[in-house]
This record gives structure tokens, sequence and C-alpha cells, in this order.
């Protein structure tokens, strides 16, 4: 099931972010995602529109949007990864959304692959200058109705 965040899952979220993130980016130190939990718990999810995905009545994983046009975050428990868990977040939030955009790091290759596979297109390179590490720009566009 897929519903809106509801206040008091913050630190559910935040365990998963934190595990998740760490385990996809083997390439940054994990030091960085410890110190940058704050402004994803303070600034970033609650500036998005967030959804979670629940098994169980536990939350499994999440998406956020923010502005209407960009995902800040696609992540779902180690567990449930291959589940189909990300994939029903992220036709939940295309349903949404008639474009969306989103960075990934370049050697995230898992990441690059769903997002390919979900449809979005590399748009452009960028450098993440917090972590000396090259990422892609990727969008999606929902087609278009004739």
């Amino acid at each position: 099931m897929i519903r809106r965040l509801q206040p008091g899952e913050m630190d559910e979220l935040i365990e998963i972010w934190l595990a998740s993130t760490i385990q996809a980016h083997p390439f940054i130190s994990e030091n960085y995602w410890h110190e940058s939990e704050s402004i994803v718990r303070n600034v970033y999810i609650p500036q998005s529109a967030t959804w979670v995905y629940l098994h169980q009545g536990k939350v499994v994983g999440f998406i956020s949007v923010l502005d209407s046009l960009f995902i800040g975050a696609l992540f779902v428990s180690e567990p449930f990864i291959g589940k189909g868990m990300g994939q029903a977040l992220m036709e939940h939030v295309k349903a949404l959304y008639p474009s969306l955009s989103l960075e990934v790091y370049q050697k995230n290759h898992r990441a690059v692959h769903f997002y390919h596979h979900q449809g979005f297109r590399i748009e452009e390179s960028a450098w993440q200058n917090e972590t000396h590490h090259p990422t892609w720009i990727m969008s999606w566009q929902a087609e278009q109705m004739l």
C-alpha cells in the first residue's frame, strides 16, 4: 500500500534512507551520510511531497518529490529491493506528475539501470561538489495523448 508520509514516521524514513544510501554509495564516506541526516530530516523531507510504501503496516520504502518535478529520494529497505516496491512508488508519482527529473551518482549502476528501466533518460552529466563524484541528471516525460 502506498500513502502519504504521516507525522511520526520520520524516524522510520530516516532509518531506511541512511541504511540504503550507505549501501548504495560505497564510494562515498559513510560519515558524509551521517552528517547529512539533519538536513534530510529537517529540510529536504519536510519540503517534499513524500509517499511511503507499507508492507504489513511497516514503512519499507519511500519516494520524495520536490517542487512537483524533482525526485529527491527513492529508497527501499534492503530486504525488499527487487520486489517491485521501488517500481510501484515510481509509478505512483509518474501518475501524478507529467514530467520528472532526478540526479543519480554515475557509480550507482543499479539505480541508473533502474531509472532507465522506468523510462528516464540521461540529459546531462553533473558534478557533486560535496562528495567529489560525477552524477547524471535524468528526466522522464509522460507520453502526450493525441
